[in-house]
């Protein structure tokens, strides 16, 4: 059994690590809620560009560009979202695991060489680095573009470089699919692990995707689940509600022109909504993990305050013994 001064320091120490979890559940908690307002004021511009598209696409059913067309798959580039730090759960390994996945698949199929990642996050980067795929960066007046400022410093400018290489490149012909690997941020409690196909862009697929996110909430309780619930039940009922588009347009010069400035800024668009969902992610995930490390610290603290208590009286029992067992030989 280990002595007062073993459970008493043993205490303190637990003390403290609770301090740093609970300081760092209330960091990781301020930072989600900026998160989330940064989903919040890019909604907006979703909805319309969005509708924009609807509308195009009910005019005219069988426009395309180059960006929507599929081809044989030769050549694979992924796009993995990951965190700079770690402490928040399995957020990260939960990701390398389904990048590694999706890796092997296509390795089987086309070959390393024919298979490129381009991680957006330090973690991601430093696992596939060790694995030996074949990493890429992005080139920019001479210099790469780090990928990990993305992640600590989320903007729309590097988002749309990245979309345009990629948008480019598989212009050209030299990769033919690009998918993205990352966190779909729902609620507080609930980040979905998403992986979905950036190009060719299939717009049907893309439009009918989940929305549903609570960024009213930093707390994962019930509660956030039932607004989901509600907030569900409440597009359905205006789905049904809403009118079938307009489809009488006049458009100029013609609808796949129009579409080929369209497209791309959708591209732009799934790679940032990505980001932020991935960043928000990963503050959910740390704040979820800080809070369970704080309870058991609790916990632990309990078990170890009665561990303390019942030695302290079972020492002076000891002695009180001893004091009377010494009077009654005397």
């Amino acid at each position: 059994m280990p002595s007062l001064k073993e459970i008493k320091g043993r205490i303190a120490s637990v003390n403290s690590t609770r301090k740093i979890t609970s300081a760092m559940k209330m960091v990781a908690s301020s930072k989600l809620h900026h998160a989330q307002v940064a989903i919040q004021n890019m909604l907006p511009y979703e909805s319309l560009l969005e509708h924009i598209l609807k509308s195009f696409l009910a005019a005219e059913a069988e426009a395309q560009t180059i960006y929507d067309q599929e081809r044989p798959v030769k050549r694979v580039a992924l796009v993995v979202f990951s965190s700079n730090s770690a402490l928040c759960g399995g957020f990260n390994a939960n990701i390398i695991r389904l990048m590694q996945h999706t890796v092997d698949d296509y390795i089987g199929q086309l070959g390393n060489d024919n298979v490129e990642i381009f991680p957006i996050g330090r973690k991601v980067a430093e696992k596939a680095t060790k694995l030996g795929y074949n990493v890429k960066s992005l080139e920019k007046d001479g210099s790469s573009l780090s990928f990990a400022d993305m992640v600590d410093h989320p903007s729309a400018g590097p988002c749309i470089e990245l979309a345009m290489s990629l948008g480019e490149r598989f212009a050209k012909g030299e990769i033919d699919k690009v998918e993205l690997i990352y966190h779909h941020f729902k609620s507080a409690g609930s980040q979905v692990l998403t992986r979905k196909t950036f190009l060719p862009i299939d717009l049907k697929t893309e439009l009918e995707r989940d929305h549903e996110r609570d960024l009213t909430s930093t707390i994962a309780t019930r509660k956030s689940q039932e607004y989901l619930k509600k907030n569900q039940r409440e597009r359905e009922r205006k789905e049904e509600e809403t009118k079938p588009l307009n489809d009488n347009f006049i458009v100029e010069p013609d609808i796949n022109t129009v579409l080929s400035q369209l497209i791309p800024k959708m591209g732009h668009l799934m790679l940032y909504t990505a980001l932020l969902d991935s960043i928000a992610s990963e503050h959910a995930a740390r704040m979820v993990a800080m809070q369970t490390a704080t309870d058991n610290a609790d916990e632990l603290l309990r078990q170890l305050n009665l561990q303390y208590n019942k030695s302290r009286q079972q020492a002076i029992t000891s002695e009180l013994l001893d004091i009377v067992g010494g009077s009654v030989n005397n």
